[in-house]
């Protein structure tokens, strides 16, 4: 039998949802198995798998030591000492200024290993003291777009960001550099997305097709390019959007610009967030809030 106590992070999450990221090694039959036969107690009680976890709690799993986890060891990529632009930073979020040709995800260099050296190196994570969270983005942008990125450093934030993503609620602004001027200066770019994930392109269609998402871009012309704004967000919607319209990215090679020989990535940078919240509970004070570069 081993105990596993409930840290504020675990916090919120199902039962069900909490053991299934904790033996995320085994398959969910086996954990819904566990519980239905009531090899699993919480608090000296047998739990239901939609019940609630609090800080604090304690589970008791009475099963062989050879079903749980390796003893954690700390990454290597703990210790990575790059410095990353931090343009914003609270005891809930950060902000950081995504280079252009930085993954997101994946690698040992990637932004959210970056991210999470910083906060090691900070003191405010650690992942041995962890049993299911750590920080994350709560979105992404394209390796080869530089600009805003908006990182939880704990769960209550994490789930309370991408509800207001989802909700629209943190509206994106991008700067961008087009090979030809747009037909107007300013107006919306309305269609349907689809992703072949072969290629890792989109189309954009004028027309609802099967499979397709639809997109939606406003944008207004600006002093040195022009300024949009994602209203829903897709894979590479901008960079298809306005390839459709005959003014591909500068830059964007995939999307049909024409090659420069100066750059090998798209001239577009997520410029501005304004955190245009309604309900906000324990986040009032980034209600309203407007982070932007140049």
């Amino acid at each position: 039998m081993r105990k596993i106590e409930i840290n504020k992070n675990d916090s919120g999450q199902r039962v069900d949802k909490f053991l299934t990221k904790y033996f995320k090694h085994l398959p969910q039959s086996m954990i819904y198995k566990w519980l239905r036969k009531k090899k699993i107690r919480l608090n000296g009680k047998h739990p239901k798998n939609e019940e609630f976890l609090n800080e604090g709690d304690v589970f008791e799993i009475y099963v062989n030591d050879e079903f749980f986890p390796e003893d954690k060891k700390l990454p290597d990529w703990i210790y990575l000492a790059q410095d990353i632009n931090i343009v914003y930073e609270d005891e809930n979020i950060l902000v950081c200024d995504k280079p252009s040709g930085v993954l997101a995800h994946d690698g040992k260099n990637s932004l959210i290993n970056m991210i999470m050296a910083y906060l090691y190196r900070k003191g405010e994570y650690n992942p041995l003291n962890e049993n299911t969270f750590s920080p994350a983005l709560c979105h992404r942008i394209d390796r080869n777009t530089s600009g805003l990125v908006i990182a939880a450093k704990n769960a209550k934030a994490l789930r309370f960001i991408n509800e207001k993503i989802r909700l629209r609620e943190i509206r994106k602004f991008y700067f961008l550099k087009i090979d030809c001027p747009p037909p107007q200066k300013s107006g919306e770019i309305r269609g349907y997305i689809k992703k072949d994930f072969a290629t890792n392109k989109v189309t954009f269609s004028d027309k609802e097709i099967e499979g397709g998402q639809l997109a939606v871009t406003r944008y207004k012309v600006v002093d040195g390019g022009v300024e949009a704004e994602l209203l829903t967000g897709r894979t590479h919607q901008i960079r298809a959007s306005f390839s459709h319209i005959g003014c591909p990215i500068s830059g964007d090679v995939k999307y049909g610009a024409r090659k420069n020989g100066k750059t090998d990535f798209q001239e577009l940078r997520a410029r501005k967030l304004i955190f245009d919240f309604k309900d906000c509970n324990d986040f009032e004070y980034l209600k309203g809030k407007i982070i932007e570069i140049k």
